[in-house]
């Protein structure tokens, strides 16, 4: 049976559990917004923990007459036992909430001054006027979405895209002097080195890698001291400059203060454009799943360029059929983060005047898109990509009977020459050595000279 206790807020008295630390404005929201299972993300709940800790140590050295020494501790205190995840419980707010997010803002100064007061064993620290003190949910929410981006790049993604491009450098050097058959418009094409192949995947990552390092820029500027409006209101002028300055030291990450407050209040455009490189990371990453699983196809009517791990059974009705399970995967994660992409880029085109009220959508599509990359690509290098082997034979065979090495003829007898021969190879099904020679474009000897595909590439 739940036991309940009186808490108030502005607009009167609500019950809330005893087990919680929450109080009256966090339970008004979990009753308010029964919508989805989708919780706001851990990581806006760590960013926000690493801020309210910063918040009060800088009101303790701009207001020490109101953020005491006892307080600052209590607070700091409160906040080191979130990031270590003892109140995971304590943040059960839905996603789809007010679009400031000051519902989230609240639930974490509601729990840190329940748990401050525990800790001082009295009722003096209050979640607005201490908690909160110096700080808007306008500005602190946009705050911590920066802090949780920032964070999930530099630490997680990035990591793993080096994981995957360490990889790739390895397959290139292993696979030098495999030469195959090129393909362009799924058609046939010159010859290629299969370490050339894998060189563009590989050039694709770093690509991706360099956008996202570009993007963080725009990410390590944080809207606190704008609070309300971005005007400042009721916080000291250096508050947004020691906060960001403390943060700094917490995660090792350059985070500054924004010189403009009302455009990071107001404007989403450092989320977008950071995502952009999460997009573009994964159509990437689906053009490189789709390369392999179509070099993978097979094991006898397909492609079968390749061989690539065999991880689980593929079919619950045909016996001994594997399937590239692993590619499949990363096309639907590719396919979420695009999809991520177009919500967050409506999401900012919507900011009325000053303040935009689409921030945890943003943040939650930006979180799970960064998180599914990050986690695809581990896995993808893991499961499938470091596993990849050439199939040498099947490779020079498709080499030698694709028609497309008549282009080495061209510069002896003519482009149309050239496309004849092609085109009679096909035709009678046979090689383009017997249709050079069947239509008279040159000898055997000079064609044993110039036609080795091998050196094509």
């Amino acid at each position: 049976m739940n036991e309940y206790r009186i808490e108030h807020d502005s607009l009167g008295e609500v019950r809330v559990p005893v087990s919680h630390l929450w109080g009256a404005q966090t339970q008004r929201s979990y009753d308010n917004f029964p919508v989805g299972w989708e919780k706001m993300p851990e990581e806006i709940i760590r960013a926000f923990a690493l801020l309210k800790k910063a918040a009060c140590e800088a009101n303790r050295e701009l207001s020490p007459e109101k953020m005491t020494q006892s307080k600052t501790l209590a607070i700091s205190t409160a906040c080191d036992e979130i990031l270590r995840g003892r109140h995971d419980g304590e943040f059960p707010l839905s996603v789809w909430q007010t679009g400031s997010g000051t519902q989230t803002n609240m639930n974490l100064n509601e729990v840190i001054a329940h748990r401050s007061n525990e800790l001082l064993q009295n009722h003096a620290v209050h979640p607005n006027d201490d908690v909160n003190m110096s700080q808007s949910s306008n500005d602190t929410f946009p705050t911590a979405m920066h802090i949780a981006s920032a964070l999930i790049l530099e630490k997680e993604l990035l990591p793993a895209l080096e994981n995957m491009i360490s990889t790739l450098y390895r397959l290139e050097a292993e696979n030098e002097g495999i030469v195959k058959s090129g393909r362009t418009h799924l058609q046939d094409a010159v010859p290629i080195s299969f370490s050339q192949e894998i060189s563009g995947w590989r050039g694709m990552m770093e690509s991706a890698k360099a956008q996202i390092e570009k993007s963080l820029e725009g990410l390590y500027a944080l809207a606190i001291g704008g609070t309300a409006v971005g005007t400042g209101l009721n916080a000291p002028p250096s508050f947004g400059d020691k906060v960001a300055e403390k943060l700094k030291g917490y995660t090792s990450l350059p985070f500054y203060s924004a010189e403009n407050k009302f455009h990071a209040l107001s404007s989403l455009d450092r989320m977008v454009f950071a995502h952009a490189a999460l997009k573009s990371l994964a159509a990437d990453m689906m053009k490189m799943a789709n390369d392999i699983r179509w070099l993978a196809s097979g094991p006898r009517c397909g492609l079968s360029e390749i061989f690539i791990p065999e991880n689980e059974p593929g079919s619950s009705i045909m016996p001994g059929k594997v399937n590239p399970t692993q590619c499949e995967s990363v096309t639907m994660v590719a396919l979420r983060v695009i999809g991520n992409d177009t919500s967050i880029s409506i999401a900012a085109s919507q900011g009325n005047f000053e303040l935009n009220v689409f921030l945890p959508l943003t943040a939650y599509s930006f979180l799970q898109s960064a998180r599914l990359l990050c986690d695809s690509l581990l896995s993808f290098e893991k499961r499938c990509v470091r596993g990849i082997k050439a199939n040498r034979e099947k490779m020079n065979e498709n080499l030698h009977r694709s028609l497309m090495l008549v282009t080495a003829l061209s510069p002896h007898i003519g482009y149309e020459n050239a496309a004849a021969v092609a085109k009679k190879a096909y035709k009678e099904n046979i090689t383009l050595k017997e249709a050079c020679l069947k239509l008279g474009y040159m000898s055997e000897e000079k064609f044993d000279e110039i036609f080795h595909p091998e050196e094509l590439i």
